[in-house]
């Protein structure tokens, strides 16, 4: 194998899919940004929303660190159905043999667990709910209370829609639709994921409630695009509907993808974790030779 060349694994979890990449035996940290956005192309590369690198963790109390690399190039701090693909990959890989494996991401250290049913937990950590931590500045907006919780009125190019802003590590913006299937999420979505409200960008979540435990969802990621799964998207809908107290813990989320279960057992408290199980699979194994990438935009 050559210095160019990487090897790589494809995994998807729900239809949410990813390049996985050991960098412990492999040095990563030469990588540039076109060449994450070509190695995600999924005509010019290996295809992928996002890019899962893992790593030697840099504090204490981590068996691993866990970085995200979009399709765009950009780096995210948080990505939940590819936590329970990281969690899979290391033991598949032998580079653990624990059935729970503490985590290093970029705001918390996380807890996996793969189950005995080949499903996968997560402990995602307390929901953050104060709009300057999300970050979200609501200066200005119009805003009413539903439930226990603030919604807020973004303007965007021909209509307003009432979002509720939630951080699961990643900025979240969460509406309720009338039909997932007709919520127009491709030209909504790039609106409110660049809205000047969010100054990191954010995630545009559409959730359709269908019973207290049970939601459809559809999510416009920040820096990918419409995805068929996102993990840390259906906690956010899930918490965010409780507060509304339109949910009950736990939910079952349909996705595009499949179904993710969410629970937030002490939804009375804000500070208790949000639990999320779903399934992770390995797709195929490969290598690919860095200088046979097609850097050049594609148009």
């Amino acid at each position: 194998m050559t210095s160019t060349t990487l090897r790589f694994t494809k995994m998807h979890g729900a239809g949410n899919d990813f390049i996985v990449l050991d960098g412990i035996s492999q040095d990563l940290s030469k990588i540039t940004k076109s060449q994450w956005q070509a190695m995600a192309h999924r005509q010019f590369g290996i295809g992928a929303d996002q890019i899962l690198l893992v790593e030697k963790p840099t504090v204490s109390g981590a068996e691993f660190r866990y970085r995200i690399i979009n399709s765009d190039g950009s780096e995210v701090e948080q990505c939940g159905n590819g936590s329970r693909c990281f969690v899979r990959f290391v033991r598949e890989k032998g580079l653990t043999t624990h059935q729970t494996v503490k985590v290093q991401v970029a705001h918390t250290i996380l807890t996996l667990t793969e189950n005995q049913d080949g499903q996968v937990t997560v402990d995602m950590g307390a929901p953050i709910l104060n709009p300057e931590k999300v970050p979200f500045i609501a200066k200005n907006l119009s805003f009413k209370t539903e439930g226990s919780t603030t919604l807020y009125e973004l303007k965007l190019d021909n209509e307003s829609v009432w979002i509720n802003p939630i951080s699961m590590g990643n900025p979240h913006a969460v509406q309720i639709v009338a039909n997932v299937n007709q919520a127009p999420v491709t030209s909504l979505g790039p609106q409110i994921e660049c809205h000047p409200s969010f100054p990191k960008r954010v995630n545009a979540g559409f959730m359709e409630i269908q019973s207290r435990h049970e939601i459809k969802l559809r999510v416009f990621e920040r820096g990918s695009g419409e995805t068929l799964a996102c993990g840390t998207g259906a906690c956010a809908a899930v918490v965010s509907g409780i507060l509304r107290d339109q949910l009950d813990s736990p939910v079952i989320v349909h996705t595009r993808g499949g179904d993710l279960t969410i629970a937030w057992p002490n939804q009375a408290s804000t500070e208790s974790s949000v639990m999320m199980t779903g399934p992770a699979q390995t797709v195929f194994e490969g290598e690919i030779d860095l200088n046979s990438l097609n850097l050049k935009p594609v148009s």
